[in-house]
């Protein structure tokens, strides 16, 4: 690493500006007006779904202009985007916490995938990842969007393997079923006249095939 600039031989200091107390600097300000964005237009999906949000509502809760909205995403898809990986990001999270509450490596990927399946009946995770998301971003852009949960399921696959609760297999195609099938199951529990019912109708399916697929049961 080069040493930093002291100054010249006029004794004109050349080291780069440093930041006024107090004040926030520029990149602290465009993240904060992406934060407020995001944060804004989340509401707006999750309440009145993708088509009825408008960019100017979302300036308008967000306290800033259209030019900075612009500055920052080309436009709502990319925006709604966005929102889809930050839903995606706490998918995730929710995901691993119930992966880590069990030991046991298979049933961590049963309770990991029942955690998915379960965050389909809050109605703002409904409507932003599983109503709207396929019309706006198209089921191509969602699996690449949602890697981060098929990565997680791959990992609890291929660990299941390892330790031996599971037959030895390719892990690939049966975290494309695991995943696929959830991802399908989710959007008909949301759609499902009630939604708890099939909830509850999934699981119990889900809970035969892990316990077909274990070792040892």
């Amino acid at each position: 690493m080069a040493a930093p600039r002291t100054g010249t031989g006029s004794g004109t200091d050349t080291a780069a500006p440093r930041r006024t107390a107090g004040r926030p600097t520029q990149r602290e300000r465009s993240d904060a007006t992406v934060e407020d964005l995001l944060t804004a237009a989340r509401t707006l999906f999750a309440a009145d779904g993708y088509a009825a949000t408008s960019l100017d509502a979302v300036c308008e809760r967000a306290g800033v202009t259209k030019g900075a909205l612009y500055h920052h995403f080309s436009g709502k898809k990319q925006l709604f985007s966005a929102v889809y990986t930050r839903e995606q990001e706490r998918l995730a999270e929710r995901i691993s916490a119930a992966y880590l509450r069990v030991e046991d490596p298979w049933e961590a990927v049963y309770e990991g995938s029942r955690a998915y399946l379960e965050a389909s009946l809050d109605p703002e995770v409904q409507r932003i990842t599983l109503l709207d998301a396929p019309g706006a971003l198209g089921w191509e852009a969602m699996r690449d969007l949602g890697v981060n949960c098929r990565q997680l399921t791959l990992r609890g696959v291929k660990y299941a393997i390892k330790q031996g609760a599971v037959a030895p297999r390719p892990p690939d195609p049966l975290t494309s079923m695991l995943y696929g099938g959830l991802s399908e199951s989710a959007m008909a529990i949301v759609r499902a006249e009630d939604p708890r019912a099939a909830l509850a109708e999934t699981l119990a399916d889900l809970r035969k095939l892990f316990d077909a697929l274990a070792t040892g049961r």
